[in-house]
């Protein structure tokens, strides 16, 4: 039996094929919406023309003298070569020249981009014309003030010497905030560490509230969307994406108001009925493929209780992202917060199919006692059928990255 899953994003985007003995139990559990279609530049457009809770862009460009443009980096989806020539179109209208016009990739606490990943998420026209610049957590920050939750609120100074403030997004399961998009173009997006550190350290004050699709209440994405208004940041964009990587929804406008929109479809969208009992659980890494410590969250309570294994595809050529604020840069400790870890109690050997082994990100996968690094399909289904034989129940997750169980 053969079946095929997403791979390589930012590689020309393909399946790999994933082939099981005919005598195993194959359980495929993708996301509601992991089919749906693709919207047409026409269906974009419309949903520039009418954005929520704003005027349309080209009215809210009038009279503006600088425009930064902030977009999320390549550990997030967002096809932003897709949505920026609207935003382009759009600014031109309302009278802006290029020439008031810049980029900021907002990282948040991710490692810098280089040309070569701002060409991939922007397309080469778009460095051809404008500046684009990474941001930069540790300096060239302003402070605005602090939360009513106790954040100090430090915004990159580029983007706050702009009077008009685009940002461009998705909305994809988060596990701090419930779904990404929104506020966090701003926080963590183009905010100093110590105001990273000092929202995300929210989760475990209040660690009730929080989870992948927890909307109401998620404490951490209200500091965030305090610190959106206090930034200003005028419009957002949040794109919807199916399991090609495809925008099937665009929500545009107040950059709460869209986002409490978004959220509530994107709640049908990314939902997945989890499967029980399994033998084996198999978890791609699609969308977030340089964040794969994502995955084992979405496997492992699909395991039988007595033990299985736990395949991750992490088939990044890039490998994971350096994050600044979590993770490990040595052997003298580790960053100022932990990443929360799944409890890999029901697995019994986690295999990772990488091209490379990652000593350093081995450590947000928890304490696996038994953890295998392969290159190639072959060698997994190698390890899997010698310790299953002719019986074993699978279930398979297309993208463990963006799916979550309601």
């Amino acid at each position: 039996m053969k079946v095929k899953v997403p791979q390589l994003l930012w590689y020309g985007k393909s399946e790999m094929e994933l082939e099981f003995p005919n005598s195993w139990s194959l359980f495929f559990c993708s996301m509601k919406g992991g089919e749906k279609k693709k919207l047409n530049g026409k269906e974009m457009e419309e949903a520039f023309n009418h954005p929520i809770g704003t005027p349309p862009l080209h009215e809210l460009a009038r009279g503006k003298k600088e425009v930064v443009i902030l977009f999320d980096d390549l550990a997030r989806p967002t096809p932003v070569y897709e949505i920026i020539p609207f935003v382009l179109r759009e600014l031109e209208r309302g009278g802006i020249k290029d020439s008031q016009i810049r980029l900021i990739a907002a990282l948040g606490a991710h490692g810098a981009q280089t040309a070569k990943d701002f060409r991939k998420k922007l397309g080469e026209e778009v460095l051809n014309r404008f500046p684009v610049y990474n941001h930069h957590p540790f300096d060239y920050c302003q402070y605005l003030g602090k939360t009513a939750y106790g954040t100090p609120v430090l915004i990159n100074r580029e983007v706050m010497a702009c009077d008009l403030k685009i940002g461009i997004g998705s909305i994809v399961p988060h596990s701090f905030s419930g779904f990404g998009g929104g506020a966090k173009i701003i926080l963590p997006g183009v905010a100093h560490i110590e105001s990273i550190a000092c929202n995300h350290s929210l989760i475990k004050k209040y660690p009730e509230c929080v989870g992948l699709g927890r909307i109401e209440g998620n404490i951490p994405r209200l500091d965030m969307e305090e610190a959106a208004r206090m930034a200003k940041l005028d419009l957002k964009i949040d794109a919807i994406l199916n399991l090609r990587g495809e925008i099937t929804s665009l929500f545009i406008g107040d950059p709460i108001q869209e986002h409490q929109e978004g959220m509530r479809l994107a709640r049908e969208v990314y939902l997945t009925i989890p499967a029980r009992g399994m033998d084996i659980v198999v978890v791609n890494t699609f969308s977030k493929a340089n964040e794969a410590a994502i995955a084992p969250f979405i496997g492992i309570p699909s395991l039988k209780e007595e033990g299985g294994d736990l395949v991750i595809i992490a088939n990044e050529p890039s490998g994971q992202v350096v994050h600044y604020l979590f993770g490990e840069f040595g052997k003298c400790g580790e960053g100022r917060l932990q990443l929360p870890q799944p409890l890999p109690t029901k697995v019994k050997r986690m295999i990772v199919l990488s091209p490379f082994r990652d000593h350093v990100g081995a450590c947000f996968f928890g304490n696996v006692p038994n953890l295998l690094w392969v290159k190639t399909w072959e060698e997994v289904l190698k390890l899997l059928d010698s310790e299953w034989g002719r019986e074993a129940r699978v279930a398979i997750y297309p993208d463990g990255t963006i799916q979550y169980f309601g």
